[in-house]
């Protein structure tokens, strides 16, 4: 391990946790001011994790970087430790780009502003954790911090039901880490006899070296399946999915974009650590897993093609391009695994773009409902284009993140020979990608190519502000899918070591 002179890395997560404490706390701000605030201290955790990304060492002979380590509870060996490899980088600086757009998504929120900018703050910083926190119970914290300003977010800024989508988050969110927690500690206390001297079992870079070294030929199947189940909510897995339609319908649309676009990935981000913790245990269940992954692409694409809701048509969508990353993950190969990982940053940014356009398109026209719109390129020709961009990428058009990704997945679980049938498995979830192109394209003639409809004419196009976050997420996906190595020299680097080809 390459360890930090600088805390670099508790600095990107606690510098929007101190902009929410600022915002939430300091007396006698205007919401002109909260609002500058929260994008200052959102882009300054973005400068930073930029600079980490650029400063990461390709050539090292170590895997995790910018280590920061500090006993927390000796007495159990919990320990405040953070690190980033190839796997993380990209979700740190996924989730800063997107907490910095999400403050101009927000930017016309005139309802409780202080409060909503400094939950908004306090949900980047969370999620933050959960990408660099290299020890289970600080990763398990981090995890559980989140659920406190989602909560408010959707029940206070939501729409529709949004009480009911609010707790019924909650209540999945809460079931997923106790089965974490059970996991841990089960893993805890098999795992610490045999830890090396001095190393604790919370320690998921040790861990990690203890599983890949063979070390303990029998980690307990029941902590892998116990922390399998927990992040398969999160992702989500069907038949575990049926939170996140209803939250991402009712959340407000940045809450929409960070749900989809970072949230998301912590349970494709954890199942590839514990694959990595426990690699006899992720062979023996990835037959069974793919068989969900394959039915979780096939049939969020089939129930996405009766959405009428462009919101859930989304968040439906969602659960299908999840599909891809967790057949990407249990294929178990370098390339597969780097393809799911890049997919979980190209979902992150299309999906993102989709759900703010999809939120500019309610806020002119006030329905999101399909049937009723029509014609709309003539009125927001700006929405509509980037609109189009964005599902183009969804659908995987060749020179966007969505193609990159899907084709290094889909190639690297097509040659390996790591489980049997992969090959199988893959050809049925290419199916997803052909009724992908069908609902996206159904869904943008239905929207905004037919007839015009007279109700429409004094719609207006997005403004100055509102252009900035699509305008930025358009850039990225079409320089990840013109040159994805900018990414993928970064997540191979971990993944080499770690998976066969």
């Amino acid at each position: 391990m390459e360890y930090a002179s600088f805390p670099l890395l508790s600095l990107i997560i606690f510098i929007p946790a101190l902009g929410a404490l600022l915002i939430g706390f300091v007396p006698g701000l205007t919401a002109g001011l909260i609002k500058r605030l929260a994008a200052g201290f959102a882009f300054v955790s973005l400068a930073l994790s930029i600079a980490l990304f650029a400063m990461f060492d390709l050539n090292s002979a170590s895997q995790f970087q910018f280590v920061e380590q500090r006993d927390w509870i000796p007495q159990i060996g919990v320990q405040y430790l953070l690190a980033v490899d190839g796997l993380s980088l990209p979700m740190v600086l996924l989730t800063t780009f997107l907490g910095f757009l999400a403050v101009f998504v927000s930017w016309k929120i005139d309802h409780r502003v202080r409060e909503y900018f400094a939950y908004l703050l306090l949900l980047q910083a969370s999620i933050l954790g959960v990408f660099m926190a290299q020890d289970l119970l600080l990763f398990l914290l981090f995890w559980e911090i989140e659920i406190i300003p989602m909560y408010f977010l959707i029940s206070i800024w939501g729409h529709g039901r949004k009480d009911y989508s609010a707790m019924k988050y909650v209540i999945y969110t809460i079931f997923g880490g106790a089965m974490l927690l059970a996991g841990i500690l089960f893993l805890y206390f098999k795992a610490g006899p045999v830890m090396p001297v001095g190393e604790s079992a919370f320690n998921m870079i040790a861990l990690r070296d203890v599983g890949q070294a063979g070390i303990v030929t029998a980690l307990p199947l029941a902590a892998f399946a116990l922390l399998l189940l927990g992040f398969a909510v999160k992702l989500p897995v069907v038949p575990l999915h049926t939170w996140l339609p209803d939250a991402h319908t009712d959340a407000p649309t940045a809450v929409s974009v960070m749900l989809a676009g970072s949230l998301l990935k912590m349970g494709g981000y954890g199942m590839i650590r514990i694959a990595t913790i426990f690699p006899d245990e992720a062979r023996s269940v990835a037959p069974i897993v793919l068989v969900f992954a394959v039915i979780g692409v096939i049939y969020g694409a089939a129930l996405t093609l009766r959405q009428t809701d462009l919101k859930r048509l989304i968040a439906y969508s969602s659960v299908s391009h999840m599909g891809y990353v967790l057949l990407g993950i249990f294929a178990l190969s370098s390339m597969s695994v780097a393809g799911a990982t890049l997919q979980m940053f190209a979902h992150g940014v299309i999906s993102g773009l989709l759900f703010a356009m999809c939120g500019l398109v309610y806020d002119k026209v006030h329905t999101r409902h399909i049937p009723d719109l029509g014609g709309l390129v003539r009125y927001m020709p700006v929405i509509v284009v980037v609109f189009v961009v964005a599902g183009l990428a969804s659908l995987g058009l060749p020179g966007t993140a969505g193609f990159a990704a899907e084709f290094i997945t889909f190639l690297g679980a097509f040659g390996t020979s790591t489980i049997p049938g992969i090959r199988w498995y893959t050809l049925i979830g290419l199916i997803g990608v052909v009724v992908t192109a069908g609902y996206i394209l159904w869904m943008v003639e239905r929207a905004f190519f037919r007839e015009p409809k007279p109700q429409y004419e004094h719609a207006k196009d997005a403004d100055w502000i509102e252009r900035v976050a699509p305008f930025a997420l358009v850039a990225v996906i079409m320089v990840v899918g013109i040159y994805p190595r900018i990414l993928t020299d970064v997540i191979r680097f971990t993944t080499e070591n770690l998976f066969v080809e």
